[in-house]
């Protein structure tokens, strides 16, 4: 097995033991172009889920401050919309490692 392909399909699997972390040190440990390429295209990919964050924290503020008694729609909505775009992304990523791994040269 080729040292190269572990370590990029592992920059795809790390988001389920060190998310953001490997593919960053993959990417400045590296001296492998293909690795390189694989640890950005892994890093970003394990940003995505981040994205509704923002909004997130903008309807807890509006659910707390407008809607105190009532059921926190906004939150629940956006939450939901992390937890979707995070097992996406999770199914992606193990599907790009295990093409990674079973790419033949």
């Amino acid at each position: 097995m080729d040292t190269r392909r572990i370590l990029s399909a592992l920059c795809y699997f790390s988001i389920m033991f060190a998310g953001i972390l490997f593919p960053l040190v993959a990417y400045f440990a590296s001296e492998d172009l293909e690795v390189k390429q694989h640890a950005k295209k892994a890093f970003y990919s394990h940003l995505i889920p981040l994205i509704p964050l923002p909004l997130i924290l903008v309807s807890v503020y509006f659910d707390i401050t407008r809607n105190p008694a009532g059921f926190p729609v906004l939150m629940f909505a956006s939450s939901m919309l992390m937890v979707l775009l995070s097992l996406i992304v999770l199914i992606w990523n193990l599907v790009k490692g295990v093409k990674v791994l079973n790419i033949k040269n």
